[in-house]
């Protein structure tokens, strides 16, 4: 799947947003991807898993290829669990998920990684990185070595950092903006917060 036919499914889905959101991070923005409703059909999530998965491989078939072999593909709950476990199977790999327990980000569930265990971390949607990066730190609190990041969408346009290499299927330069600056909140905007965290 190429990134026209991506965005196409999120517009036929009703996935791809226009109005004034609340991101989970916090921003504003006037585009908002709902990808529970791009991955509604497990065919769908299927087709997304297995493209990430080729492309991951391709990337780093470029470099040492023996340093990044995916043992365990891993999602920050709730957002990446469909897409990471789509992922997991195309690479026929196992699939775990972090979550969030008083608000900090924590392997749970009986989940355990062995040390040095290699760990791909896929999530539906970037913005700033910030659930990535919450759930590579758990992991590695937990004895991962994460070699790689990806997502169907970077709305960051390649400038979120989350510490390791990562690859996304979309990149959008969609804008965001603080709160107290928020262009669309001074035009008298109501602002909606249609994610999943509260």
């Amino acid at each position: 799947m190429n990134s026209d036919q991506i965005l196409s499914h999120f517009k036929e889905t009703d996935a791809l947003l226009e109005g004034h959101f609340i991101l989970s991070s916090g921003l504003h923005s006037g585009n908002y991807l709902q990808c529970a409703l791009a991955l509604q059909y497990p065919a769908d999530a299927a087709k997304f898993g297995k493209t990430i998965a080729e492309e991951f491989v391709s990337t780093a078939s470029g470099s040492n290829r023996g340093s990044f072999s995916i043992e365990t593909v891993a999602s920050p709950a709730i957002g990446g669990l469909v897409i990471g476990y789509a992922v997991a199977l195309a690479l026929n790999v196992r699939f775990i998920w972090t979550e969030r327990q008083d608000g900090v980000m924590t392997l749970r569930r009986g989940f355990s990684l062995k040390e040095g265990e290699r760990v791909l971390v896929v999530e539906d949607v970037i913005t700033t990185g910030g659930s990535t990066r919450e759930c590579i730190e758990a992991l590695e609190k937990n004895g991962a070595n994460v070699v790689g990041a990806a997502s169907i969408i970077d709305r960051s346009n390649g400038k979120a950092d989350v510490g390791v290499p990562r690859i996304a299927l979309v990149c959008l330069d969609v804008p965001t903006y603080q709160p107290e600056a928020c262009p669309l909140c001074e035009a008298g905007s109501f602002a909606y917060k249609p994610g999943s965290r509260k």
